[in-house]
């Protein structure tokens, strides 16, 4: 069973210097048939405009990754980490017990297009963490390369969840299968381009949670970066 999630359903908050989509509640958008899918708990897709960004703010008991698609993303924290997330990089923040951090676009001129992700930790508590890690083009290019998992396996940062999140860039005819184990639940999001899952058509922004079934065709119609959750 395939459920879709089209992109102009999704919450929004434009704030002139950030325009957001919300796959599912958050913020002053609250939707109760679109709160979380299984650890999945946020899936926003924000464009951050040159110079603006997220002042300093605190989290806790979450795993919190984000996915830049264009432009760069600065990050700071509690934890006295610094960087500079680029296309390719994923970067993965345990928020545990608590974390300060912001997030900016140091660029005078690109805006930045990124997906911030939030999922349950398996447990409250834990210790704050930051993991970064890049991902060359020809590793995502026409398959699913595993980014994050619960045991950090095949070069994946480690996110503290029985999850495992895969992403691949198709071109046009390009296609992937991912087969889920029994008891296992899948969601896949379209970051950018259109594709067809299990022949079902999905646009930019769109996403799709994929239940009671083993396999899943992805091919791509245009020029794609897609998502795919493997859960509990």
């Amino acid at each position: 069973m395939l459920t879709q999630r089209r992109s102009e359903e999704r919450g929004r908050a434009s704030l002139g210097w950030l325009d957001s989509r919300h796959t599912f509640s958050f913020g002053d958008y609250l939707d109760p048939q679109h709160v979380r899918f299984r650890a999945l708990r946020v899936i926003n897709d924000d464009r951050v405009q040159p110079g603006g960004g997220f002042p300093s703010h605190p989290h806790r008991d979450m795993e919190i990754i984000s996915y830049v698609l264009e432009g760069a993303l600065e990050h700071r924290d509690s934890l006295g980490n610094g960087s500079v997330i680029r296309p390719g990089e994923v970067q993965r923040m345990t928020a545990g017990t608590g974390v300060v951090h912001s997030e900016f676009n140091p660029s005078s001129g690109q805006a930045v297009h990124f997906l911030q992700i939030w999922i349950f930790p398996e447990r409250k508590g834990l210790a704050p963490g930051y993991e970064q890690r890049a991902f060359p083009p020809e590793e995502l290019s026409g398959k699913l390369r595993l980014v994050a998992s619960r045991d950090g396996r095949d070069g994946s940062l480690v996110v503290h969840q029985d999850l495992s999140l895969y992403a691949a860039r198709l071109e046009p005819a390009q296609s992937v299968h991912h087969r889920l184990a029994p008891g296992r639940h899948c969601w896949v999001q379209v970051a950018r381009g259109s594709v067809r899952v299990n022949g079902v058509a999905l646009d930019e922004g769109d996403g799709a949670a994929v239940e009671y079934e083993r396999d899943i065709e992805i091919e791509a119609v245009q020029s794609t970066e897609v998502l795919v959750f493997d859960l509990a």
